[in-house]
């Protein structure tokens, strides 16, 4: 593709690097087919080509955003199917993201979409208020049906919607602190714990840290780390993300100078994808270029860290036919496909893998609850083809798909990890009881 940037504007590093991405496209249009909303909504400007024209535009004419391309930026999941499928290596997911720091900078929203965007910013990536807020949804619940006739106000409908009855105790295994390994010590990981994980599903972490001590891996959570910045970074709050992306290289840099590490484990794909593009985001800070490069390099998704490791035969093989959702976050953001299949077979489960698998469940981080009508059609489309296989359970590498999926399905959808876990020796998993 054409550009036509000024040498002043290519001196901003950020759209030296959006020019370089906008030029390797040919506009093959090979990213429609999977774009699930372009295949939803029949739109040019709701596919990667049209959305590249619409940033391409407003990036060359160093204009602020209009309502036109926020609209159809905002409707983008960045579920990167469209990077799967594309053969000139576009990198879209560096594009957009610029794209949605260039809008957070320059584009006043209206009042109501401002208000949800800081409640959510402010209380998803802090355990402590994301517990506090799903409590008081309980009394806001009965109100949701009202607040689904105001356009404006809809994600706060959505929001109320996806909260759970009842929040689970918080972890006591899962906080800062070493996790010994059950011998000599085959090797030493740090994890990290998350934000709205450790609340919604508490059993994961302990699942991975509970299956990497039997195969005598040492666990550390360190103290400082959090939320990796990922739900901020995708509303285009680029100094937040930052910030908390720091915050994590800081935790995990003291770890590996003082003890070294083999990986970084990261339960939850949305944040793995983050995480492994810290060395990219923190590229122009002196500071911490290097370090958060390094953190990136080990940073693994747990099936990917198992999958490195020799696993001895499990101690039962439950038999039970699983369909296997594949996160976007891992098969598009991570490239992260044979690993939970092979490693859920070797464990003795039958695995089913839906049709239209490259699809978004339409989780995406907040997406759910910003855009709850388009999110609404892809879960649905993605719960009848897992109905199709006629699976017992469905199993998933990202808590957002679990949440997702689990409100529109009728069978338990739990994490590859819990399934796992209690093939090596661990628990039955809690919601398969």
């Amino acid at each position: 593709m054409q550009t036509h940037f000024t040498p002043e504007q290519l001196a901003d590093p950020q759209v030296a690097e959006s020019e370089k991405i906008i030029r390797k496209c040919v506009h093959c249009g090979f990213c429609t087919a999977t774009c699930p909303t372009y295949v939803t909504l029949g739109n040019e400007l709701d596919s990667p080509r049209g959305r590249i024209y619409l940033i391409k535009d407003m990036l060359e004419a160093g204009r602020a955003a209009d309502p036109e391309i926020v609209t159809h930026i905002d409707r983008c999941l960045s579920c990167l199917s469209c990077m799967t499928t594309c053969p000139s290596g576009v990198h879209y997911m560096h594009l957009v993201d610029h794209a949605r720091a260039h809008i957070e900078q320059t584009y006043k929203r209206p009042l109501a979409d401002r208000i949800i965007r800081s409640l959510l910013a402010m209380v998803l990536p802090y355990p402590g208020r994301f517990r506090a807020a799903l409590k008081l949804a309980r009394l806001g619940k009965p109100f949701a049906g009202l607040f689904e006739k105001s356009a404006a106000l809809k994600p706060l409908a959505a929001m109320l919607k996806l909260a759970p009855a009842s929040v689970p105790r918080p972890s006591v295994i899962a906080q800062s602190g070493v996790h010994q390994g059950r011998g000599q010590g085959r090797g030493r990981v740090a994890i990290l714990t998350g934000c709205a994980q450790p609340v919604l599903e508490p059993g994961i972490n302990e699942a991975t840290i509970s299956l990497l001590n039997r195969l005598d891996i040492e666990v550390v959570i360190p103290p400082g780390e959090g939320c990796c910045g990922a739900l901020v970074h995708h509303i285009g709050r680029e100094d937040e993300a930052l910030g908390f992306a720091r915050r994590n290289v800081d935790a995990w840099a003291r770890q590996i100078d003082e003890g070294g590490l083999d990986a970084i484990i990261i339960t939850a794909s949305g944040c793995g994808t983050t995480i492994k593009d810290y060395g990219y985001m923190l590229r122009l800070d002196p500071a911490y270029a290097d370090k958060a490069a390094k953190v990136s390099e080990l940073a693994k998704d747990i099936t990917e860290y198992l999958d490195m490791l020799d696993l001895p035969e499990p101690v039962l093989k439950p038999g039970i036919v699983v369909a296997y959702h594949s996160a976007c976050s891992l098969q598009h953001g991570q490239k992260i496909t044979r690993q939970p299949k092979s490693l859920l077979v070797k464990a003795g489960f039958v695995v089913k893998e839906p049709r239209e698998g490259h699809l978004c469940c339409g989780s995406a981080g907040t997406y759910n609850i910003l855009q709850p009508e388009i999110s609404a059609s892809l879960r649905d489309r993605k719960v009848k083809n897992i109905v199709a296989t006629e699976a017992e359970l469905v199993a998933t590498g990202n808590i957002g798909c679990i949440t997702q999926i689990a409100s529109g399905a009728k069978i338990p959808v739990v994490h590859t990890i819990e399934l796992l876990d209690w093939a090596y020796g661990g628990p039955r998993p809690q919601k398969l009881q």
